[in-house]
């Protein structure tokens, strides 16, 4: 009786075995890696810098991914994960509560100053500073309180009777008889046993000489709520800290929608202007014909790119090892075509 079994006419080693069996678990092994690539690539591009953080808008001249918006203000802004904005300085990283791109300003909180919670309670403060060398600066509309002061080392007088007294020495004064002083904006009677006085810093080193002899200060900005003068500006706590805006041809070629509505970036190696686009960069503008000839990797953000190096450098490896298994114990029980090959 003829047996079931054919004979296989081609013997199958335990080699050959285990190179299959590699063959299937690494196939399935790299899958997750292809598609976490691909679809960090793709989020990548459709879109490759923030719009907002939070609730605050980010628009150009700002970006918090890098490669976007103006160089000049580059690492400046940093989102959380919490959605929380913050500024960078010299003295610190402080919280962010409003951008105006119509009236150019940040507006800034600093925890350290003097609060109305704090009445007479003075809590050890920092003085803030910005980078002279880049595009912010310190907005005329602050005003600054300092308390308890040390009559012996500051000048404390009545501004207007003390500069007509001695004109020369006017600036050097701290003004006890500031409006803001006499009504301290959300709590008035605030301070009940301490001094007060308005000073406004012309340097970083007037302010630290000036807190050197002070327990404690504050900043007050006059906010504009569009009212007839001089009903226009209410005084409210905070920083405020203005900025200029870059206006370049390019960008605003980028950004014409009739010309692709692209996003101004640079390119974050030689921080040259690049137009970012759905489909790629350019030097130009979206709709530009050479957009195909510009590498997206550099005006990424480095943590996809980073991502995405990883998955690559993943896959390569995968490549060279199965190539090294292959060429050690080739496959000559099967067909390989182009429909089941995998590399």
């Amino acid at each position: 009786m003829d047996s079931v079994f054919t004979t296989n006419p081609c013997p199958i080693s335990k080699t050959r075995i285990s190179a299959c069996s590699f063959c299937y678990h690494l196939h399935f092994l790299m899958l997750p890696l292809v598609f976490a690539f691909c679809s960090i690539t793709t989020s990548s591009q459709a879109s490759p810098c923030r719009t907002s953080c939070g609730d605050i808008p980010i628009n150009y001249p700002f970006g918090i991914d890098d490669g976007c918006g103006n160089p000049y203000y580059r690492h400046m802004l940093v989102c959380s994960d919490y959605g929380k904005l913050e500024l960078r300085t010299p003295s610190g990283r402080y919280p962010v509560r409003s951008i105006s791109y119509s009236d150019p300003h940040i507006l800034l909180a600093d925890p350290f100053m003097w609060n109305c919670q704090d009445g007479d309670n003075f809590r050890p403060t920092r003085p803030f500073s910005l980078d002279t060398s880049t595009h912010f600066s310190l907005s005329t509309q602050n005003d600054y309180l300092f308390f308890n002061c040390s009559k012996e080392n500051v000048i404390i007088e009545p501004r207007p009777i003390f500069c007509e007294r001695f004109p020369e020495r006017c600036d050097s004064s701290c003004d006890s008889s500031s409006y803001l002083c006499r009504h301290l904006p959300e709590c008035a009677s605030a301070l009940r046993g301490s001094s007060c006085c308005a000073y406004y810093p012309k340097a970083t080193e007037s302010l630290r000489l000036m807190l050197k002899y002070c327990a404690s200060y504050t900043s007050v900005y006059w906010r504009n709520v569009g009212n007839v003068p001089p009903y226009d500006q209410i005084p409210e706590y905070g920083i405020r800290v203005d900025f200029d805006i870059p206006v370049t041809t390019a960008c605003l070629q980028c950004q014409d929608m009739t010309k692709g509505g692209g996003t101004c970036g640079f390119h974050t190696e030689t921080q040259n202007f690049l137009c970012l686009c759905p489909k790629g960069n350019a030097t130009s503008y979206c709709k530009d014909h050479e957009i195909s000839g510009h590498s997206r990797a550099g005006v990424i953000a480095g943590t996809v790119t980073g991502v995405s190096a990883a998955g690559a450098i993943g896959i390569g490896a995968g490549v060279w090892y199965f190539r090294k298994v292959r060429a050690t114990a080739p496959v000559t029980c099967g067909v390989q075509n182009n429909v089941n090959r995998l590399f």
